[in-house]
Parts: structure tokens; sequence; C-alpha cells
């Protein structure tokens, strides 16, 4: 196939040089290649004759989007949430979604835990004393956290990151409560996990851990009321979404003692400004949204973003379709 008669992309961000190269082969490639987001009006500028997009989160693939473009067959974001897409103006066009789904399960587990764990035991505070010259004589109550083991998680939203991070709590000897659109019989026999109201739930955690997507039906679920139901000695943990947190109602419910402490990797807006009173508390670690954030996994994803790319064009059924 020529270059001039290979269907036309846009990749919207820097990607692994070998996933990138595989799309240059087949494909006629414009690439945004910046760690920088890729301002709309360049997107709009960009995406009229192409037959493709590679995009991120950061890109709002909306209605001023879908009405710029003339040949779009094929919408592939390299995530696994698809909030940044109007799918529905999408399908409407006749355009495909793909996502990501599955590769960063583990890997995002992994992130959760560390996230509970910096969280319970002050980790955050800890290395900030050694770097500022606090750390002096041993002193018996200093930096003292709460223990992770033998504690009762529950994990709102037990889908496969849920699963996945309450696998792991398991062998800190944690009991697993969980919500989800119903029970689900073979994880409360593997992880002797107890299906629960969401009320229920709060009221008997001491760690509650939010693993559900973002829908009109779960956003700003954390909100004043569900944080009063918690008990003032638990700690809220969101890897999920920042759009499910009422991150004011999270200030006011850390600044009045009514939750011990919040571990967050998401929020609302990304990037957080550096103003924002939540990163005023010594109680709330914020992370900079790094739950899949490792070259495997990352690489893992991008190569999941170009099957569906490459199938997309080619009007084929996306391996992985939203």
């Amino acid at each position: 196939m020529s270059a001039s008669s290979r269907p036309k992309v846009l990749v919207t961000t820097r990607i692994p040089q070998g996933v990138l190269q595989q799309l240059k082969e087949r494909l006629d490639v414009e690439h945004f290649d910046s760690e920088d987001v890729m301002p709309k009006d360049k997107l709009i500028e960009s995406i009229q004759d192409k037959d493709g997009i590679f995009c991120i989160l950061e890109n709002k693939i909306d209605q001023d989007v879908v009405k710029a473009v003339r040949n779009l067959k094929v919408v592939s974001t390299m995530s696994v949430g698809y909030d940044h897409v109007d799918v529905r103006a999408c399908k409407d066009k006749g355009i495909a979604v793909g996502n990501t789904p599955g590769v960063l399960t583990e890997t995002t587990a992994d992130l959760a835990l560390a996230l509970i764990l910096a969280t319970a035991r002050r980790i955050t505070e800890a290395a900030a004393s050694v770097h500022s010259g606090e750390w002096g004589s041993w002193r018996p109550l200093w930096l003292c956290g709460v223990d992770v083991h033998s504690s009762t998680v529950g994990i709102v939203g037990m889908g496969r990151i849920g699963a996945a991070t309450a696998r792991r709590l398991k062998g800190f000897g944690c009991k697993i409560l969980y919500t989800a659109t119903g029970p689900k019989p073979d994880l409360s026999q593997s992880l002797d996990a107890e299906y629960v109201t969401l009320d229920e739930l709060l009221a008997r955690s001491d760690i509650v851990s939010v693993h559900c997507p973002l829908t009109d039906q779960t956003k700003l679920l954390c909100n004043e009321g569900f944080f009063k139901k918690m008990k003032p000695t638990a700690m809220f943990i969101n890897t999920s979404r920042g759009g499910l947190v009422d991150q004011d109602a999270l200030f006011q419910a850390l600044s009045n003692n009514t939750i011990s402490a919040a571990g967050l990797d998401v929020t609302s807006p990304e990037p957080l400004p550096p103003s924002h009173p939540l990163l005023t508390l010594k109680n709330c670690v914020v992370l900079p949204h790094i739950g899949s954030a490792t070259i495997a996994t990352r690489t893992k994803m991008a190569q999941l973003a170009a099957d569906n790319l490459l199938a997309g064009v080619k009007g084929e059924h996306l391996p992985h379709t939203v």
C-alpha cells in the first residue's frame, strides 16, 4: 500500500516507540510528539481528515470534535475509562470506540495497596520529616499511624481492580466487605468476602476503597452524607475517578475529623492545582494518577490501543470495544 493510500490517523501523545513504529509502518500517522496535552483547537484542526485517532484521558472527544470529522471510523483511547469520550455522539456517526481493559488491573491494584499503606502509616509525612530535619530522637508517639493488617476493608465496586485489591488485602488478614451490582458468589468464597449495602459497608469499614466507574449514577457518590456514615477512625481511598468525590465535602470531613485520613490517586480536575485546600492537609495523600504507571503496563495499554486503531480504520470489529 502506498503512503498516499494508507488510512490517516492522529496520535495525540507520546507513546512507546515500538508501538508507534508499528503504526507508522501501516498507516499515515500525524503524531503530536509531546508530554503536554494536545490543545483542543489543534486536535479539531488535525482530526478533520483522519480515519482514526489514538487518544488519552486528557483528550476530550466531545460533540465539538465529533462534528468536525469527515472520515473518522474509530476513536481508540489508551485507557480503561472512557468518560472523556462522547460515546453516543460517536456511535450516532458510525464511529467505533475502543479502550484498553484488563491489562492494568494488577498494576493498579498494586498502587491501591501502596496508597493504603502510605496513608495508614503516614509515609509521605515521615519521608518529608527526614528531608526537613524534623527527624530527631526516637519518640514513642511520633508519626504513629494505624494498622492495615487485620482491619475491615470495604471495596466499593467489586470489579476487576476491586477484586485484585481485595486479594492483596487478604494477605494482610483483612476482612473484606464489598458492594457491587449484585452478589458475586465466587469472590465471596475465594476471598471470604461479604456482600453488603453501601451504608453497612461505610459503617463497618476501617478502610473504604473506591473502585467503581464514573457514570451519571456514581458521579459525586462520595459526598458529605457518604463521609458522615464512615467511622471517625476510617480511611478513604480512591484510585478510580476523581469525579466520584465531592472534594469540598472530603476536605471538610478530613478537617473536622469526620474521617481520619484519605489517599487519592485521582482528583477533579487533574492536575490538582497546588493551591487546592486538600494539599494543605497532612492527613491527605495525593498522587498524580499513576495507577497504571509501570513501563510494562503502559506498553501493553499502548499496544491494545494500537490494535483497536488498526482494526477500526479497516472497518473491522475492535478487539476491545466500548
